[in-house]
């Protein structure tokens, strides 16, 4: 069983910058994969950017060159770095942890709201 707990979010400003803390707890040897999915209203949930234990790192098209995701794997923390913030970030942000061959393994934090409005 893993706990996710999230930080930060909130109010930002176009252009302007955010930063999402996520710590994981609970029973578990290591994670493969920890990330940050979204979800605006009447849409999908979606991937923002995951990275792995080793370092590897994925975004969505969309917040490449604005969004930076980095892993602390031995406080099994992980940081979104939102810059140049635009509007359509606005959504609740979701951070993940998950096996990739243990399909079980998937597990979800409480949410955080990011809205993005001057």
């Amino acid at each position: 069983q893993v706990q996710l707990v999230e930080s930060g979010g909130g109010l930002g400003q176009p252009g302007g910058s955010l930063r999402l803390s996520c710590a994981a707890s609970g029973t578990f040897s290591s994670i493969d994969l920890m990330g940050w999915y979204r979800q605006a209203p009447g849409k999908q949930r979606e991937l923002v950017a995951r990275v792995t234990s080793v370092g590897s790192t994925d975004y969505a098209d969309s917040v490449k060159g604005r969004f930076t995701i980095s892993r602390d794997v031995a406080k099994n923390t992980v940081t979104l770095q939102m810059n140049s913030l635009k509007p359509e970030d606005t959504a609740v942000y979701y951070c993940n942890a998950a096996s990739t061959w243990d399909y079980e393994f998937n597990y979800w934090g409480q949410g955080t709201q990011v809205t993005v409005s001057s």
